[in-house]
């Protein structure tokens, strides 16, 4: 056994949950962050589902690798399986990470990648429509208009620019302004 490396690219990022030795910028290449999964736990319910990233084909994406010690390894992947298995829209995989600290190492991190045969997968949907899933979307872990405006201020924290979810960002915010203008709760 050994150390083990994660992936963040959502609210791992900014809540892992988890005890870990190192907190690393990293990139994985042939996947792409994606407000591609409708939420019926986390943030959502079945009835009133929220909208969620997930890890689509494609190009790459800048996130945040954990270093989890060895002797944490087991614990560790019991509760992301627990958290990010829930409906099992996610596959876990093990992926090559390229580091972004100046060392260019590359480890082998867990990722939690879109199951694109699962109902839930909402794939590339149009901005407005988004807006109105994420709008809708509270569950166990809060407002979904939260869990994207963090996820978008953790990421440009560590200098990634991610234009889709900033213009969805930006939209959200300003549907936010107009309820607070005309008194209704949002």
């Amino acid at each position: 056994m050994s150390d083990l490396w994660v992936f963040g690219y959502g609210s791992l990022m900014w809540r892992p949950g988890f005890e870990h030795v190192e907190r690393v910028p990293g990139r994985l290449h042939g996947l792409h962050r994606a407000l591609c999964v409708y939420s019926h736990v986390h943030r959502g319910t079945p009835d009133r589902p929220g909208l969620v990233l997930g890890l689509d084909r494609g190009g790459s994406c800048r996130g945040v690798c954990f270093r989890v010690a060895e002797e944490r390894r087991a614990e560790t992947l019991a509760y992301l399986r627990a958290r990010e298995q829930v409906t099992m829209v996610y596959r876990e995989v093990v992926r090559p990470v390229e580091l972004c600290d100046g060392t260019r190492r590359v480890v082998q991190a867990v990722c939690y990648i879109v199951d694109r045969n699962h109902p839930q997968y909402a794939g590339l949907l149009p901005v407005e429509r988004q807006v109105e899933f994420v709008l809708q979307g509270c569950g166990q872990s809060g407002p979904n208009v939260e869990y994207v405006l963090n996820t978008l201020a953790h990421i440009e924290e560590i200098g990634v620019v991610d234009r889709r979810l900033a213009v969805v960002a930006r939209a959200l915010r300003g549907a936010r302004d107009n309820a607070r203008a005309i008194g209704t709760p949002g």
